[in-house]
């Protein structure tokens, strides 16, 4: 007959539910071969979306990350196209949403329907339902549409009707907007940009590359041939490896002073939650160079990404934005 366990046997029980952290030479294996991968990831969507292979490279890191992705430009860029390529090489699920200015939170979120033969109401779950939301033109909605969003972003759940629905994991929102100053936007609320852990431009592209895509096969013809390079366990192994990239003291004093710089002067400042971001984002984009630890170049090439849009930047930052100077202004701690 068994024995109820004592105290003293069940701590070893508890101590398994925890996370074991993996070694070192554990994680610089797991890097090596993550990267193989990732590369074929980079030169499907390269050839896609072409002359960007740092935004490619970005983006990628964003969802390695498991954060929200905001691309914001001109229309006729390619930011749909970007969103589109990330989401179906990722081999997620992925439903896209035409933003317009008459949308109710309802036609996102879901809603109750009376059924006559249950006598009963049921709910029909929105577009949100999804692995991965394309949000096209996310400012050209009402502010009341755009928060809708916010409690799906942040806790990965639904409350609608008094009842709280879980999203399918993982849960991303890759959102497209316009330059505000264009007609018929709405700026999204710091709120919700806080909620975006990085934000791109892309920008004009090179004029050779403008010629190949003159040239060259229609982009979105492409996009239809595309097969998902990851799946759902893939991007599951590939999170929980990030956690495990390495940033030794050095590097985490960089990363602080670079936050408090943000918080001097005339800038918002970064918040907890954009400091915990900028570190995911620094893990991730090592990840992606095949790294298994952070270096000061790797928060260089993603605190722009990642601060200017919390930073109050409006429209798409220059090489004089809030990040940019405060790169210049912190030096590198060794």
């Amino acid at each position: 007959m068994l024995q109820d366990a004592t105290p003293e046997q069940a701590v070893p029980e508890q101590a398994a539910l925890e996370k074991i952290r993996r070694s070192q030479q554990e994680v610089e294996q797991l890097v090596t071969q993550t990267k193989v991968k990732l590369d074929q990831f980079l030169n499907q969507l390269n050839q896609i979306v072409l002359d960007k292979p740092q935004q490619t490279k970005l983006a990628l890191s964003c969802i390695l990350a498991g954060g929200h992705l905001l691309l914001q430009d001109l229309p006729g860029m390619g930011k749909t196209t970007m969103a589109e390529s990330l989401a179906k090489l990722s081999g997620l699920s992925y439903r896209r949403v035409q933003f317009t200015s008459d949308m109710l939170p309802s036609d996102i979120l879901g809603l109750s329907i009376f059924n006559p033969e249950k006598q009963e109401f049921e709910f029909r779950e929105g577009p949100i339902f999804t692995q991965v939301l394309l949000a096209d033109e996310i400012n050209r909605t009402s502010p009341k549409t755009q928060s809708a969003l916010l409690e799906a972003m942040e806790e990965n759940q639904v409350s609608q009707d008094g009842v709280t629905r879980t999203l399918p994991q993982p849960f991303f929102v890759i959102a497209t907007q316009n330059p505000i100053n264009q007609s018929g936007t709405y700026p999204l609320p710091e709120s919700q940009l806080d909620r975006f852990l990085m934000c791109l431009s892309l920008g004009f592209p090179s004029a050779q590359a403008e010629r190949e895509i003159l040239l060259g096969q229609d982009r979105r013809t492409m996009l239809k041939a595309v097969e998902s390079l990851l799946n759902t366990q893939y991007l599951k192994d590939y999170r929980s490896l990030v956690n495990d990239i390495h940033l030794s003291e050095p590097v985490l004093d960089y990363l602080q002073h670079l936050v408090e710089q943000t918080r001097t002067g005339q800038h918002t400042g970064l918040s907890t939650r954009g400091l915990l971001a900028l570190k995911r984002a620094a893990q991730a984009y090592a990840l992606v160079e095949g790294r298994a630890f952070v270096i000061p170049e790797d928060i260089q090439a993603v605190f722009v990404a990642v601060a200017d849009h919390r930073l109050g930047v409006k429209g798409i930052g220059g090489a004089d934005s809030p990040a940019h100077q405060i790169l210049r202004q912190v030096p590198v701690i060794s």
